[in-house]
């Protein structure tokens, strides 16, 4: 497996991840087609300018711009205050084979070597158990359920952190 950064190529993996209702089922539904050009667009953007890292994940073997999923840091304010989330998704005939894992380690590794991340928080699905694992085998600390927003839609979710 290895990361790349997402590009302006990847509009038909963002509609494979983000607009397919099982792939959205912890995340509120389905997002609209329409929409994910410019979410690519924005993505490629702030990746460029280093504000975001969104990498996609490339498994070991795969054809030119295969993907199975991505992995994403980001800033954004939690109650007022400054925070660094991160997120992933891996595309179902992907998912098992610790490609998110994998992948989210690394980009926490390179998120203590920046060193300008801070803690680093993720809110997965409070019925996912898949995420929830990750979390709790990567070593982030459990702060309890809370309500966030993602896509103008409201979730339940666990929230982690952990210390890069």
């Amino acid at each position: 497996m290895r990361l790349r950064d997402v590009g302006p190529d990847d509009v038909a993996a963002y509609v494979r991840m983000r607009c397919d209702p099982a792939m959205m089922a912890e995340l509120g539904g389905p997002q609209p087609v329409a929409r994910m050009a410019e979410k690519v667009r924005l993505d490629v953007e702030r990746t460029a300018a280093d504000d975001w890292w969104v990498r996609m994940i490339v498994p070991d073997g795969a054809a030119p711009g295969a993907v199975a999923g991505t992995v994403t840091l980001w800033p954004h304010e939690l109650d007022g205050a400054p925070i660094s989330e991160i997120g992933w998704m891996v595309l179902p005939e992907f998912q098992g084979r610790g490609l998110a894992k994998r992948a989210v380690r690394e980009v926490l590794e390179a998120a203590g070597a920046d060193g300008r991340w801070g803690r680093v928080h993720a809110f997965p699905g409070a019925s996912n158990g898949a995420s929830n694992g990750i979390c709790r085998a990567l070593g982030f600390e459990l702060l309890g359920e809370r309500e966030v927003e993602f896509a103008g839609r409201v979730l339940r979710t666990r929230h982690w952190v952990v210390e890069p």
